[in-house]
């Protein structure tokens, strides 16, 4: 389990940093819509890089140390932004050049596909 944490931390570190880095380059090069403020995603990139901390932090926690976010509590962020995505590339009308749209759909598959590891290693547990 602590393995499938950690690698669920990374995703939530890259994801954050993307989108703490969110600027004209980086939509350019991810394919993504563009925004008039960066304030969102500059916050949504503070809340996932937090929540890569405390997947890092209940990953490698000691007997009677730091709680960090539990398997539980991975599975719901990850299927709640990736369904949430899911809906805005199937429902949304974006006006995004082909290569965004490989992107977000990797990140669809990449949430929803890290919950479905989460989900089978709670169940073997």
């Amino acid at each position: 389990m602590k393995n499938v944490l950690a690698v669920d931390a990374a995703i939530n570190f890259v994801l954050g940093f993307l989108l703490l880095a969110f600027s004209d380059g980086v939509i350019r090069f991810l394919g993504v819509p563009d925004t008039e403020q960066y304030f969102y995603p500059n916050v949504l990139g503070g809340v996932l890089s937090g929540i890569g901390i405390a997947l890092l932090i209940e990953a490698f926690r000691k007997p009677n140390g730091l709680v960090g976010l539990g398997l539980g509590g991975a599975i719901a962020i990850n299927l709640c932004g990736g369904l949430t995505l899911a809906a805005w590339l199937i429902f949304g009308a974006l006006d995004i050049p082909v290569g965004g749209r490989i992107f977000l759909w990797g990140l669809v598959v990449v949430l929803v596909g890290i919950s479905s590891v989460e989900l089978i290693v709670h169940r073997k547990r």
